[in-house]
């Protein structure tokens, strides 16, 4: 699948599974940050720090790259990657 087939899409990080390990916040620092509490959280636009329990935040799509090498990278496998317009998942543990 291309990426232009895919419209916006969203990411979003399970908390729950999150072993702190940071490899995403090393590819893709404007998206992905480690809080106080060891764990990485998304970032919306504005760069603020996205705390609740499943908060997304739009792909920048020079960015996609680096976030989907962040999710498949992640040994938590706790990065989501979902198309914005129906909620299905294209990278990450729950990808087809």
């Amino acid at each position: 699948m291309r990426n232009e087939e895919l419209g916006d899409l969203e990411v979003w990080i399970d908390q729950d599974l999150c072993t702190g390990d940071g490899i995403c916040a090393q590819y893709a620092p404007e998206v992905f940050e480690l809080d106080i509490d060891g764990l990485a959280y998304v970032k919306s636009a504005d760069d603020e720090l996205l705390q609740d329990k499943g908060a997304t935040t739009k792909v920048p799509l020079p960015l996609l790259t680096e976030v989907v090498d962040s999710a498949k990278e992640c040994p938590g496998d706790c990065i989501h990657v979902r198309r914005a317009a129906d909620q299905v998942e294209v990278y990450g543990p729950d990808a087809e």
